[in-house]
């Protein structure tokens, strides 16, 4: 049994019968509509689970923690076929967990109509919206999705622009849960360009743009620019807007923006019913350039396959411009410690954004990030 969302079920059912027939055997896939990765680790206590789960790799520290999911014996050269950061991704204690289908990241979506694209700066991008604004193409400068807990995800490209950081690395490369980067210079020097352009400086970040409204914002003419991510393409593609993707900038004088970058792969329980099979299903199936291109189709996301990757964006330049807007990108941390983050630091940041001290903000925030993790 596979267990994923109702979107990829239909193309997954189509290779699971293929292989099915091949093997003489039956495979289902079920589509699981509501929270995913709880329903898959209670049904898997509990000796109900699915032989494979599809899932995102920040799901990996806390699906290993909770002993759901196995190593994977990928050879070297399926390793040498994917995308390196989609492998990293899919890399926890040294061990391979799953096999990357998809990458992810954020970008600036221009309406070219209302401003110009790639915008070499974030002050350049304002005062191109500001400027919009003014001429009375746009009522927003900019979407950007903060809303009222705040949203680190969608500012992560910003906060590495300042050298800000959530998690050191250790020697080998792996975030260190023991280094917080939350109260660390660099995440100060972004909490005041929170404040400079938050709702008491020049109102560009705005509490009252959220995942709600952010896209409907951009598709709508309302705004000249959007940070979102491939997801927002079968919007913005169907509101007939001419429209650029480039990298989100980075702030004047410091590094380029950092975006995180998410991997969607297949993981096979550590309770699998026939480990055998489920493994040969992952690891010869799902590893072919045909499943990934079909997967693409019907969510329009970079293959993590490199094969695949080449063949895409030959023909859809828009996941070609969202995979370089990545070129600085970091893995998003898929360690155990991360949902200790998300809460506290989305409150900070949407604090300042209201008017609240920065530095407090971003101390309180850490502090309450470091007490989190030490309770485990």
């Amino acid at each position: 049994m596979i267990w994923t969302d109702a979107q990829r079920a239909p193309v997954l059912q189509d290779f699971a019968k293929s292989f099915a027939s091949s093997q003489g055997i039956s495979v289902s896939v079920q589509a699981v509509a509501n929270d995913l990765q709880s329903a898959y680790v209670t049904a898997t206590a509990a000796g109900k689970g699915p032989d494979i789960v599809v899932g995102a790799t920040d799901w990996i520290g806390n699906l290993v923690q909770n002993g759901t999911i196995a190593p994977l014996p990928l050879t070297a050269d399926q390793k040498g076929a994917f995308q390196k950061t989609a492998l990293t991704a899919v890399t926890y204690n040294g061990q391979v967990y799953g096999v990357p289908y998809a990458t992810e990241n954020l970008a600036l979506i221009t309406n070219t109509a209302e401003a110009s694209a790639n915008p070499a700066t974030f002050e350049d991008l304002v005062k191109n919206g500001q400027d919009a604004v003014k001429a009375g193409k746009a009522s927003e400068a900019l979407a950007l999705q903060i809303g009222q807990q705040g949203d680190p995800y969608t500012m992560q490209p910003l906060l590495g622009s300042t050298g800000g950081f959530i998690f050191g690395a250790k020697p080998d490369g792996t975030y260190d849960p023991a280094q917080i980067g939350v109260d660390s210079a660099g995440a100060k020097a972004f909490g005041a360009q929170l404040a400079k352009y938050g709702e008491k400086g020049q109102n560009v970040f705005k509490r009252s743009i959220d995942a709600n409204n952010a896209v409907s914002l951009f598709t709508s003419g309302k705004t000249p620019y959007l940070v979102s991510g491939p997801w927002a393409l079968e919007q913005v593609r169907k509101a007939g807007i001419k429209y650029a993707i480039s990298a989100v900038p980075g702030f004047t004088g410091q590094g380029p923006s950092q975006p995180f970058v998410g991997v969607q792969a297949f993981y096979v329980s550590a309770k699998a019913k026939n480990t055998a099979l489920a493994q040969e299903f992952t690891l010869n199936y799902l590893t072919r350039k045909d499943v990934e291109e079909a997967l693409y189709k019907v969510d329009p996301r970079a293959p993590a396959l490199t094969e695949a990757y080449d063949d895409v964006s030959k023909t859809d330049p828009d996941i070609a411009a969202f995979q370089n807007a990545a070129a600085h990108g970091v893995v998003l941390p898929q360690i155990p410690a991360m949902s200790a983050v998300w809460g506290p630091l989305g409150i900070a940041e949407a604090a300042i954004v209201g008017g609240a001290d920065p530095n407090t903000s971003m101390a309180d925030a850490a502090t309450q990030i470091k007490a989190a993790i030490a309770k485990g």
